[in-house]
């Protein structure tokens, strides 16, 4: 669930409650930092929310009014303020004899009846929502119950212990609230069913005066549940074989030749291939046999531009996204994630560490290691280098002074250096401090359209994308970077789905990179990807959004006609995100063969692993996935997966699928049991 929504679903709970005080506040904390608050005054039957968050420059700020019936229930609802990312909100909930209404930047819905829903899920609310509706649950007899706009929400306990702070010992349970999303909410309660906190393994919101003595206690219970839920995935799910395992009849994706081969058979001993042979090969006894029927193989796809947590893991490798590189996180939790996925207790892809470097300021990220001077970043390359990180990642709120001591730290010690273009400095300035990639077109485009002292920490590193249309590419400033590039053999990831997203999405209609999948997403996923990320409040302001996305998509294509290496992540979690990614490669002159390459073998050796990962090849780690169709003429046929092979730890997608609320996509394959 999104950040603004974990904290809504908490702070309802407190504002049904009639024994609380009339003004309650709670506080938001990112990795022990004070960003943001709930704040709600209740006079009577009606409540006022305050909710604004703001980490890493940006965040949600939201008002609310409800007005409750006598039994708590919400009767009349307006929210008004704008999204993380900018977006206006203007949504309503009405709720009457005739059953219930409702209008959000998905579009209006209603349900008629005397028996429709009473309580109402939000699309971008506060957490008053979840914690109106966890009170509810509490009373209820099977703690189960219908919301609108759609979904049976369940409450289970899952923990109880006590914190003290300014109100004395409180005794709390908590709960976790499930069926509205793909993930449950986890809402820790007081003695009286009011809202004690809501957390998950990186955010928490807390009564205020007990935000610090709960902050670790309860972000590491919402750690270790939401392990136990997709450890137990993954035991119901990864198939582990004995034996050797033979897929049958299949052509494999070559990233070489960039083709498919013959009909052959695969074979996978362990964790590696162990054979490319011929269809129609004799098997050996004590085989497991998979059914191919025509299909093809691909290597398992690289996404480098990921931030993972369990949910992302699960879900990448789902989409035959076997290899990701992490671009910033919280160390530590990172560490646990390789670990567990190590081990085989939750499904994953193979990890790539970059180590983030930000500077401290009133909006840097919360993320990796928060440096105050040239020295603590130097100390934070040297750190990273020890723990084998891959490279250094550079972020906004570093002094770009910095940058080339920094940077020739990195280099020395073996470290690649990549990154955000940090404030109130250009591409060309990292350039030419050795920056070996440049993060974001946008990070790249913004040093020809901004002027100087404008500062890129903000939102205003996304709205001033609005002044790309105008840009000539042959001009000047645009060449200098572009030949610096060249020259220097510096790498582009431009994570063009985030900004197709940005500045394309609109609200009431699927999302561009959605149209695909979203009818088989569970109803609240649906909602959320019908609106738009960045807000336009004029048609002007939309349609020069568009145009910039459009001279985007002309940029990188001259990027790629000029050799520069552009690299597919998409900093959206990846999964069917990265199909999108994709797709959109293939609009800039990559044929689906060529884009197919970049994604499997080329970005194996970008990353020194093609000696293990990027092909199907006896004596390779055994990471490759099952589709019916030929993705060298049409890349949309990687939607469809029956199958996929991590480290031969096979898994079925649509089977997983199924637990999660998801509609399968085809059919699953037959496997077919050893024959003595």
């Amino acid at each position: 669930m999104k950040l603004h929504l974990l904290a809504a679903a908490a702070l309802a709970t407190v504002l049904a409650a009639p024994a609380l005080a009339d003004q309650v506040e709670y506080r938001a904390l990112i990795q022990e930092r004070d960003v943001g608050h709930l704040k709600l005054d209740r006079q009577g039957q009606k409540i006022a929310v305050d909710y604004n968050i703001k980490q890493n420059g940006r965040g949600p700020t939201i008002t609310e009014a409800v007005t409750l019936d006598k039994d708590g229930a919400p009767t009349a609802w307006t929210i008004t303020g704008r999204t993380t990312f900018g977006n206006a909100v203007n949504e309503s909930f009405k709720r009457t004899a005739a059953g219930a209404e409702w209008r959000d930047l998905s579009g209006p819905g209603r349900i008629k009846g005397k028996d429709a829903p009473r309580y109402y899920s939000t699309q971008n609310g506060s957490p008053l929502d979840v914690a109106m509706l966890a009170k509810a649950l509490l009373a209820d007899s099977d703690r189960t119950m219908a919301v609108a706009p759609g979904g049976t929400a369940r409450l289970t306990e899952r923990d109880r212990r006590s914190f003290d702070g300014p109100e004395g010992k409180l005794e709390v349970v908590t709960y976790e609230l499930s069926g509205l999303s793909l993930n449950p909410t986890y809402v820790t309660l007081d003695a009286k069913g009011d809202l004690f906190a809501l957390s998950s393994a990186g955010f928490i919101l807390a009564r205020k005066g007990y935000e610090r003595a709960a902050d670790k206690p309860l972000r590491d219970l919402a750690e270790k549940l939401a392990s136990g839920r997709f450890a137990q995935l993954q035991s119901e799910s990864a198939k582990r074989f004995s034996g050797p395992v033979r897929i049958r009849n299949v052509r494999i994706f070559d990233p070489k030749a960039k083709a498919l081969s013959a009909l052959s058979d695969v074979v996978v001993s362990g964790n590696r291939i162990s054979g490319v042979v011929p269809a129609g090969s004799i098997a050996t006894p004590g085989e497991t046999t998979v059914e191919g029927e025509g299909g093809t193989l691909v290597p398992g796809l690289f996404e480098m531009h990921g931030h993972m947590g369990q949910e992302d893991a699960l879900m990448n490798v789902l989409a035959g996204v076997t290899s990701v590189r992490d671009m910033g996180n919280r160390n530590e939790v990172l560490d646990t994630l390789i670990d567990r996925i190590g081990k085989g207790e939750v499904a994953g892809p193979r990890i790539t560490r970059s180590g983030f470097i930000e500077g401290k300021s009133p909006f840097s990220s919360a993320t990796g290691k928060l440096v105050a001077s040239e020295a603590e970043a130097i100390d934070a390359v040297r750190w990273y280098a020890a723990r084998g990180y891959n490279q250094a990642k550079l972020y906004n709120s570093m002094d770009p002074k910095w940058a080339p001591n920094v940077v020739a730290e990195a280099k020395r010690l073996g470290l690649r250096v990549s990154g955000h273009v940090p404030a109130f400095s250009s591409a060309d300035e990292m350039i030419a401090a050795g920056f070996d990639e440049i993060t974001h077109v946008n990070q790249l485009m913004l040093g020809w359209v901004l002027n100087p002292g404008e500062d890129t920490r903000t939102l205003f590193r996304f709205t001033a994308q609005a002044r790309f249309p105008g840009l000539d590419l042959k001009s000047d400033k645009v060449t200098k970077t572009l030949d610096a590039m060249v020259a220097r053999k510096v790498a582009h990831e431009p994570t063009i789905a985030i900004h197709e997203l940005g500045l394309t999405a609109l609200d009431g209609v699927p999302n561009p990179g959605a149209v695909d999948y979203i009818d088989h997403m569970p109803p609240a996923e649906q909602r959320q990807l019908k609106q738009a990320l960045f807000g336009a409040d004029t048609p002007k302001q939309r349609a020069d959004y568009v145009a910039a996305f459009a001279k985007i998509k002309e940029t990188l294509a001259e990027m790629h006609r000029r050799g520069i290496m552009l690299i597919p992540g998409t900093d959206l979690g990846g999964g069917f995100n990265y199909h999108r990614e994709l797709e959109l490669f293939g609009q800039l002159g990559m044929s689906p063969a060529d884009v197919l390459s970049r994604a499997t073998l080329e970005m194996a050796q970008y990353l020194g692993q093609d000696q293990a990962l990027g092909s199907i090849e006896r004596g390779k780690l055994a990471d490759f996935f099952l589709i019916p169709g030929d993705p060298t003429k049409d890349l949309k046929a990687i939607k469809t997966i029956r199958m996929v092979s991590r480290g031969g730890t096979v898994y079925l997608p649509d089977e997983v699928y199924a637990k999660l609320g998801i509609t399968p996509f085809g059919t699953p394959v037959k496997i077919a049991a050893p024959k003595n």
